[in-house]
């Protein structure tokens, strides 16, 4: 359905063994952060980030990993010089081991909406929820014209004027423009901008990371017009069917918040994504590992899932 674009295809990485890893453990996130001056390590497969704190103490975060087994990462950060560096750990499922270390639970598990893209086009419209299907139909039936393509590398981009008028308003921050373009630029075709228009009037636009067999919607945003047409829901739904052509098996719509943001949590559970539960956030010294055990495992059953 999308107007034939320059399309260089998806890397080869799409169409191998599926890797179905957050984009925050994805080497081409690291790649991104390199080219923007970052140093992350790469230490037993698990993705490290370092800052440096007031004092010149150093912190290293763990972000959406696999920590089930903690101890082959906890070996690989003491084998860097890190065993006493204070770790910022947030796994990618519940995780309530850890307190077992000493790790001090930080905050509570979200929930992230996790769309799976196998199997055929069919299963996957009859999984959509009733209201979502029927505003896919609705926008179907306008006569709306979907593009594709990479990112272009331009800070002046509608949809990223769009994103940050919408940070201000709802009071939230996202990745710098700069990251988002690093991770174009350094990892080519896995930028996919996906657009709507209304004659020559951008409607609605969805931009997605792919890393491996995983994609991630990024940024998106639609126009009060393009929400009459229904535009969101179709562009959407036709970047879905055309990453699953691709051999994408996963495609993470982002944190659920159904205080803040119900309107959006719906729409995202709508397309029939699976409702995942993350580990939360712990904080842990290892010096004092065994002094904070006790408190640690107090609130354990708060992290559990």
């Amino acid at each position: 359905m999308f107007d034939s674009a320059p399309d260089p295809g998806m890397p080869a990485a799409a169409t191998a063994r599926p890797q179905l890893r957050a984009l925050q453990q994805s080497p081409e996130f690291a790649r991104a952060l390199m080219a923007c001056g970052q140093a992350p390590l790469m230490l037993d497969g698990t993705l490290v980030l370092q800052r440096r704190l007031p004092g010149g103490l150093r912190l290293a975060m763990v972000n959406r990993a696999d920590l089930g087994n903690p101890a082959p990462l906890m070996a690989a950060l003491r084998g860097q010089g890190l065993g006493r560096t204070p770790l910022i750990l947030s796994p990618e499922a519940p995780a309530p081991h850890l307190a077992r270390l000493g790790a001090v639970p930080l905050a509570t598990p979200a929930h992230a909406a996790l769309w799976d893209l196998t199997g055929d086009p069919d299963q996957r419209r009859a999984a959509l929820h009733q209201k979502w299907r029927n505003r896919l139909k609705h926008g179907e039936a306008q006569t709306l014209r979907l593009t594709r393509q990479n990112l272009p590398h331009d800070v002046r981009h509608w949809l990223f004027q769009a994103d940050a008028q919408q940070q201000t308003m709802h009071g939230y921050r996202s990745w710098p423009i700069g990251l988002t373009l690093a991770y174009a630029r350094e990892n080519k075709g896995q930028a996919k901008l996906f657009q709507a228009f209304e004659g020559k009037d951008p409607a609605a636009a969805i931009l997605i990371l792919t890393h491996g067999s995983t994609a991630t919607y990024h940024i998106a945003h639609t126009t009060r017009r393009g929400k009459q047409l229904s535009a969101h829901t179709l562009l959407l739904w036709e970047a879905a069917s055309w990453l699953a052509s691709k051999g994408i098996c996963r495609l993470d719509l982002g944190l659920i918040n159904t205080e803040d943001a119900p309107g959006l949590a719906r729409f995202k559970l709508g397309t029939g994504a699976r409702l995942h539960r993350l580990g939360g956030t712990w904080g842990l010294w290892p010096p004092l590992g065994r002094l904070l055990r006790p408190l640690a495992r107090l609130d354990r059953r708060l992290m559990a899932g």
